[in-house]
């Protein structure tokens, strides 16, 4: 019989993956690796790894030449050493697709809350304070133009459900053709997207090109008063520079959903800032968009054994079943 191990997950239970495997005829173990050790330990013997955070480095894959296939619960694979992966053979595989509307719907609920004064208007509320202008002005969305860095799946349908609140949608994606931008979406470079734009959202890949990308420099170039979204990941932004936009005027407000790191500490700044609004790495979740994830990452390693090759193919090994 196949073994497969399920290394880490914050999940209230497994029974979802447990039955998904055990109908494959696959033995699933499971643990809660956090390091290194952990996993080489716990995996020894499987042909595949589902694995949330833990870390799949070149030390692991090395380690355990029955591996043939790690599947990322999750679209990003910051904890997977992908070049090691393939110096291997080993397949990666992901669920890329699983929250689209989720993390979307999500971006565009941040920036009405910041647009809109929803938290500030709240905290006013508790603290005695009752006036549509306690909070300071508010200018009209649709004269507004929304910047999206990143146009892939979840940055087009960010594109697509917002298209009827700004009065302009606008994008920068390098990596596709023009024929690939929606005929409502203008294109733009990086620099000229927060230069022109009242509302710049994130939705790009976390890389080495992009990590820090979101910078003092590029955060000068916006207009006074503009908002940032992020839903994509933290380390693409330099926090200490995104405070400093705020404390400038630059930034009218911030909405973050995902953090350089994780969860944020009692000391963190960003958490007394009045014009910030965060919330913990949830804009992917549904609980519908949740069993999606589980099971597409799952069936990744179900369909790598049964046919030799993934749903979901990040890295095309050479390992077969």
């Amino acid at each position: 019989m196949s073994k497969a191990l399920y290394a880490d997950w914050d999940y209230p239970d497994v029974e979802l993956e447990h039955a998904l495997f055990a109908s494959a005829g696959i033995e699933l173990g499971t643990a809660q690796c956090k390091t290194e050790d952990d996993l080489i330990h716990a995996a020894a013997g499987c042909s595949g790894i589902l694995v949330q955070y833990a870390p799949v480095t070149e030390r692991v894959v090395s380690a355990l030449p029955q591996l043939g296939i790690v599947s990322r619960i999750g679209a990003g694979i910051d904890n997977v050493d992908i070049a090691a992966c393939e110096r291997h053979g080993i397949w990666v595989a992901n669920s890329p697709d699983y929250g689209i509307g989720e993390v979307a719907t999500h971006a565009l609920a941040l920036a009405l809350a910041l647009m809109r004064n929803v938290v500030a208007y709240q905290r006013d509320i508790h603290s005695g304070r009752w006036h549509y202008l306690s909070s300071g002005v508010l200018r009209r969305p649709s004269e507004m133009i929304l910047g999206i860095v990143g146009l892939g799946r979840i940055g087009k349908r960010m594109a697509h459900i917002s298209r009827n609140v700004f009065r302009r949608v606008m994008a920068c994606d390098p990596y596709l053709i023009d024929g690939d931008f929606p005929p409502y979406v203008e294109r733009a470079d990086l620099q000229g997207l927060f230069a022109q734009c009242d509302v710049v959202s994130v939705h790009a890949p976390l890389s080495e090109e992009t990590r820090g990308m979101i910078d003092g420099p590029l955060l000068s170039h916006m207009r006074p008063g503009s908002y940032f979204v992020n839903t994509a990941r933290g380390a693409m932004v330099k926090i200490d520079d995104l405070l400093g936009a705020l404390d400038s005027g630059i930034l009218a407000g911030a909405g973050l959903d995902v953090l350089p790191d994780e969860p944020v500490g009692s000391d963190n700044p960003l958490l007394a800032h009045p014009r910030v609004i965060l919330t913990p790495h949830a804009a992917f979740f549904s609980v519908q968009a949740q069993v999606e994830l589980r099971r597409k990452a799952a069936q990744n390693i179900v369909s790598w054994l049964k046919t030799g090759k993934p749903d979901y193919v990040v890295v095309a090994g050479r390992r077969r079943p």
